[in-house]
């Protein structure tokens, strides 16, 4: 199996997992920047990239969940 048959296999097999992950690092920015924190005294939502690695872990393991149930049935 080449490198590129294995790349799509694997994006095929993660696609909603990857998927929570890019809509958690976008939510988070989101939340980062229109909410955040003002007096800088919060850990998560006072540093972007803080904001962005939680909502992309937080999100991704929630797809993840879905995933892995719909594997498991097949």
């Amino acid at each position: 199996m080449r490198g590129d048959d294995r790349m799509t296999s694997f994006i095929k097999r993660h696609l909603l997992t990857l998927t929570g992950i890019l809509a958690g690092a976008t939510a988070g920015f989101f939340y980062w920047r229109f909410v955040g924190c003002v007096s800088g005294a919060c850990p998560i939502t006072s540093s972007p990239v803080l904001s962005v690695i939680w909502g992309a872990l937080i999100i991704g393991l929630l797809f993840n969940i879905f995933e892995h149930n719909k594997t498991k049935k097949q």
